[in-house]
């Protein structure tokens, strides 16, 4: 009986051990989540409280719901206006890189030419240059050449700071499609650029979907290059907006936040609505390559 209560216990000891570890590794994620999604909550809570409630408490919840908060952040931005700004820049913008990165990926994952390994390793380095420091040189290359205040001013370097990773996203998953589809629609009678466009292109519809998703989100949320480029009102775009609520000597913080929550809708909205592309496609084109 001894033995077998021995047993018994050297059995179970393993047991509790992996229980253990599941029970605290399951509590260090659960405190990771919580702190990711605290700071949503809280904006989102905060945007309705009243500008003394803010000031008494950050941290409690409002009294009363305060909707007004976001029609004052919307007569105060002129909201519509800005969205419009945002909307045409980052769509033109987006269209731009994945058809760029589409086609200048597709030349590196198939044909073999001269200096393409100088080729990938520029733009291996385009992910390496912080974008901050170059503000200075656009800035001045941008005012001297009167492109400064323009509705397409921003789309030149959203573009030409993008394209990077999107080029090496859609080479990889283009080296992993069979190279017989080509040769097939080359027998068939179809020409180089009708089978990029019609035959791999619409294979590469998911890293593409990708590409434009992850885009999207940087364009939309950009920030230095409208600051410094555009100095027109009537031209910013909605993350500029967010400086209006700042006044000399004191901020309206509960309509600051909503401000932030209306900028954030889109973003939000894309990202649950295609969330699982997203990961589906970077994963795609990794396992790819």
């Amino acid at each position: 009986m001894e033995l077998r209560a021995e047993l018994a216990t050297e059995r179970e000891s393993p047991n509790l051990m992996r229980f253990g570890k599941k029970l605290v590794m399951n509590g260090i994620m659960l405190l990771f989540t919580a702190s990711c999604i605290f700071p949503l909550l809280w904006l989102g809570y905060s945007s309705l409280k009243t500008q003394a409630e803010f000031s008494n408490s950050i941290i409690s919840l409002p009294g009363k719901l305060h909707f007004e908060n976001y029609v004052e952040a919307i007569k105060l931005t002129n909201m519509p206006q800005l969205s419009l700004n945002s909307i045409r820049v980052t769509a033109i913008s987006v269209v731009l890189i994945v058809l760029i990165a589409f086609i200048t990926g597709y030349f590196v994952a198939r044909l073999q030419f001269k200096g393409k390994r100088l080729m990938v390793i520029y733009y291996l380095f385009g992910l390496l240059v912080p974008i901050h420091a170059l503000l200075v040189p656009v800035y001045l290359l941008f005012k001297e050449t009167g492109l400064a205040d323009h509705w397409y001013t921003l789309v030149i370097p959203y573009v030409a700071f993008n394209l990077s990773m999107p080029i090496l996203l859609v080479s990889s998953y283009v080296t992993g499609i069979p190279k017989e589809i080509e040769e097939a629609a080359a027998i068939d009678g179809l020409s180089f650029s009708r089978t990029m466009f019609m035959i791999i292109m619409p294979m590469a519809a998911p890293v593409l979907t990708t590409v434009a998703i992850l885009q999207f989100f940087a364009c939309w949320n950009e920030f230095s290059f409208a600051l410094v480029l555009l100095k027109d009102a009537s031209m910013r775009t909605v993350p500029l907006g967010m400086s209006y609520f700042k006044s000399q000597y004191s901020t309206n913080y509960p309509q600051l936040m909503a401000g932030m929550v209306l900028s954030m809708l889109p973003v939000t909205i894309m990202y649950f609505a295609f969330s699982s592309r997203i990961i589906a496609g970077v994963m795609a084109g990794a396992v790819k390559g």
